[in-house]
């Protein structure tokens, strides 16, 4: 019997290295502006709302709900087992994350439906957020 191989993981940077630390504890964290208090979520050096540089780290809830979604049968390489839900989850603090909706049948996940955050560690260093239907 062989093991299937693993998926690729994310290559932490030292600017998104926060975002991971903190999925290793099983927290969500965006940034958040000083100057305007808008979510910027993917990790960046400056706020997309203002493009002030003075950015911090906050914890979110990891629930929303799902914004848009497609259902994956031909990944881009055998590492990921078929079929698997991508989304857009619009989270309730008000930005969006790209993210997998996991342990639920693909054809019952639509738009508008609540999904929390799950974590899943894949390697000593990381810690994938997924999310999940909210219980």
């Amino acid at each position: 019997m062989t093991s299937s191989p693993q998926i690729p993981l994310p290559a932490p940077t030292r600017l998104s290295q926060p975002f991971w630390d903190a999925c290793q504890r099983g927290q969500l964290l965006v940034q958040r502006c000083s100057d305007c208090d808008g979510l910027t979520f993917i990790p960046q050096p400056a706020c997309k709302h203002c493009l002030s540089p003075r950015l911090e780290w906050t914890e979110v809830s990891g629930k929303g709900t799902v914004y848009s979604y497609t259902v994956v049968w031909r990944p881009q390489t055998p590492a990921f087992p078929v079929p698997y839900v991508v989304a857009i989850v619009d989270l309730d603090e008000g930005c969006q994350m790209m993210t997998n909706v996991v342990d639920c049948d693909p054809a019952d996940v639509h738009v508008g439906m609540r999904v929390a955050a799950h974590f899943r560690r894949m390697s000593d260093e990381i810690t994938l957020p997924y999310f999940r239907p909210e219980r």
